[in-house]
């Protein structure tokens, strides 16, 4: 491989680092003046809103997570194939299975606690850090942005970061995960998405049969 080949493995395993470090420093309470002063002005200010405010949140998360992005992950893939062949279909639900395997290992790992600023505004199972729905957020919509052909591209990036922001927004907003759980699923979604573009563009092994033409 050449350096250029190699960048987007590099940048994804400095993303990857990057989470783990910052899962660190969650550990040690540096990250705790600002993910409450972010949860503060976000949660406390949507358990004082209208319940219609609350529902809209509700349902991005509720896109975002569980049975309801597995389903879309299935959809997004069958498009995906139809753009690009089965090998961008593969890279799509392998990254996404893989990245929330990695988000669940490293909630067990750090073992953050869910924030208590509010009653929780939605249905959660698992440790905090990193946020599981911004893990998926990130690598499914990532992805799809960098599969799609030409004419798709700014539509899917577009996409990509309306569906980043709303769903990070939306788990702070419900008082499910501090800022710093959003910052780092989304780091590790978007090594997840390096990852699967790097399978999906590397090349194909030469068959026994185009070898022995050779």
């Amino acid at each position: 491989m050449t350096i250029t080949q190699n960048r987007p493995i590099l940048i994804a395993g400095l993303l990857i680092f990057a989470t783990v470090l910052l899962g660190l420093a969650v550990g040690a309470g540096w990250t705790d003046a600002v993910d409450w002063r972010v949860s503060h002005a976000l949660s406390l200010r949507v358990d004082q809103n209208d319940p219609m405010l609350i529902a809209f949140m509700q349902g991005a998360s509720w896109i975002g997570g569980g049975t309801p992005r597995w389903i879309i992950v299935i959809l997004l893939c069958a498009l995906v194939w139809h753009w690009c062949g089965p090998r961008c279909a593969v890279a799509l639900g392998g990254a996404s299975l893989l990245s929330n395997l990695a988000s669940s290992l490293l909630k067990f790992g750090f073992g953050r606690a869910r924030p208590d600023l509010i009653d929780h505004l939605d249905h959660q199972t698992s440790f905090s850090y990193p946020s599981g729905h911004a893990t998926s957020a990130a690598v499914v919509y990532l992805l799809l942005a960098w599969l799609a052909p030409p004419r798709w591209r700014r539509a899917a990036w577009s996409l990509a970061g309306v569906m980043i922001v709303l769903n990070g927004f939306s788990r702070i907003m419900l008082g499910v995960h501090w800022a710093s759980d959003i910052l780092g699923g989304t780091m590790l979604g978007a090594a997840f998405a390096l990852l699967g573009i790097c399978w999906v563009r590397r090349p194909k092994e030469a068959s026994p049969a185009s070898l022995r033409e050779s």
